[in-house]
């Protein structure tokens, strides 16, 4: 009963930790890009504009809430949540901090703990989808279904990607419970063993939470805003706290699997991950304020013609170098 209790503050937490988060990472966003852009920022409500995310939650549910003809009444409302709860949910295994006692309990710096626990994200995050596509076609909009579709053609494109950026990991490690992993790195972090593994992880997971340059399914100068054009108030907050919930989820699988997540010297093991964290999502930051949009043609080719082949090659070699060191 106790572990009971103990996991639904734990996922109480988690949620009220996400929310206030994804308003935190919207006002940080505006101000690290202004600053690479020699701009100002949110100034004005409150000190330094610490207060501008609260202003905008209370424009957002103070919005008239406008539906638009022969949508699809039902599906239109949920699909929102859907992406919303499921980007939330694939956090659920991702350990932040290593174990540790509280008043006599021994706290684990999970959730819950699977041994195929990189396998559950992987389904959870790839539902998301499913959120912006149902949202896209219950919309009764032709930009809002182009919109997803081209988010349905850009998950299936770069999810392979993803998947085998990754696989040289699972060899090293000898798994894919995320603690393994972790472990595994107590000596020598997998960024250094997997640099190209690395690399197609952030490209693949960059396309895959639809974050500039791979903005595609939003693409105001061509959608007006994709599959987010009928949806406004709440509805298109939630949309926007499930793309800023996945780019820190994508963000903690990086500082996972490659980073050593919570491992490091001095500073406590929850400090060390929110770093590792914090490195991650300000490279998306850079990206978004540096890189212009891909043409579409230029996602897909980039996607099965540059991507695939080179995680194919990465597995490759860390196989064959695998079997050559542990069988000499």
């Amino acid at each position: 009963m106790l572990e009971v209790v103990i996991t639904l503050i734990k996922s109480g937490v988690l949620i009220i930790a996400f929310i206030t988060a994804a308003a935190y990472l919207v006002y940080a966003e505006r101000k690290v890009i202004s600053y690479m852009q020699v701009r100002v920022g949110p100034n004005r409500v409150g000190p330094f504009g610490l207060l501008q995310p609260m202003a905008d939650v209370i424009k957002l549910v103070s919005k008239e809430d406008s539906r638009p003809a022969g949508r699809d009444n039902l599906i239109y409302l949920v699909a929102p949540g859907i992406m919303t709860i499921c980007a939330i949910a694939a956090f659920a295994v991702i350990p932040v901090t290593p174990t540790f006692s509280l008043l006599g309990q021994r706290i684990t710096g999970y959730i819950a703990n699977l041994n195929v626990g990189i396998l559950y994200i992987f389904a959870i995050s790839g539902m998301t989808a499913y959120g912006i596509v149902l949202g896209g076609w219950a919309s009764n909009s032709k930009y809002s279904l182009l919109g997803a579709m081209r988010s349905a053609a850009q998950l299936i494109s770069y999810e392979m990607a993803l998947g085998f950026s990754l696989v040289g990991v699972f060899i090293l490690a000898g798994s894919v419970n995320l603690n393994a992993i972790i472990a595994a790195q107590h000596r020598v972090w997998f960024i250094l063993l997997q640099p190209l593994g690395f690399v197609l992880y952030a490209i693949s997971a960059t396309a895959e939470v639809n974050r500039a340059p791979f903005d595609l399914p939003e693409a105001e100068q061509e959608l007006v805003a994709g599959y987010l054009t009928e949806y406004g108030g709440l509805k298109w907050g939630l949309y926007f706290l499930g793309e800023y919930v996945n780019m820190v989820t994508v963000s903690a699988i990086a500082a996972t699997l490659f980073l050593g997540g919570w491992q490091g010297p001095l500073l406590p093991g929850i400090m060390w991950f929110f770093l590792k964290v914090g490195a991650m999502i300000f490279l998306l930051f850079w990206l978004r304020a540096t890189l212009p949009r891909l043409k579409y043609d230029r996602l897909m080719a980039l996607g099965w013609k540059v991507l695939l082949p080179l995680g194919l090659l990465n597995i490759a070699v860390t196989a064959t170098l695998v079997v050559l060191f542990n069988n000499p």
